[in-house]
């Protein structure tokens, strides 16, 4: 994530937290998000140096002027004249992971050589909210390759409990 975009992901929440309004913040960017997304030629479009700035804000006010709170309007406003619409989706990315710390969430990605069954999911997930004392989002993956055991990553830190790391760490024992 670039050094900028998380400034302003930054300063968004911390306006959000000034005006209690964290949530409805973090869902107006979901809408901005879903509607980048669904036409994502409306990102360029604000981009363009070719289309004058007022117009652009002009179109960034009709479509989103009854729909977010007046400050996250702005905010999009901001990134588009100082030509840093770019920044938007990671500055989104930070937005969340305020909003997941101060809700005490932690977001975990499991990856499994096999799909887990929804016991065996839930038994994990009780396993790490008890061990980060928070409370866990989970996204699953399966990556037949790993033999089997789980990889798994909290917040940016990984736990390797995989097979294939073990016998990896096997085999460095055998070759020293």
């Amino acid at each position: 994530m670039t050094e900028i975009a998380k400034e302003y992901g930054t300063a968004l929440f911390m306006l959000a937290c000034e005006a209690d309004q964290k949530q409805s913040y973090g869902e107006a960017l979901k809408v901005m998000e879903d509607t980048f997304a669904e036409y994502p030629q409306y990102m360029e479009l604000l981009s363009s140096p070719g289309i004058p700035l007022g117009e652009r804000l002009g179109i960034i006010e009709a479509t989103f002027a009854n729909v977010v709170p007046e400050h996250v309007l702005s905010y999009l406003q901001l990134l588009c004249e100082k030509g840093r619409m770019i920044c938007f989706t990671e500055s989104v990315k930070e937005y969340n992971a305020l909003w997941d710390a101060s809700q005490r969430i932690s977001n975990v990605k499991i990856t499994s050589a096999v799909d887990l069954t929804e016991a065996e999911k839930q038994k994990l997930i009780n396993k790490l909210e008890t061990m980060q004392q928070s409370k866990v989002q989970a996204e699953y993956f399966v990556d037949a390759s790993l033999l089997g055991g789980l990889i798994i990553e909290v917040d940016g830190k990984i736990i390797d409990g995989s097979l294939r790391h073990r016998l990896q760490d096997i085999k460095e024992v055998m070759n020293a």
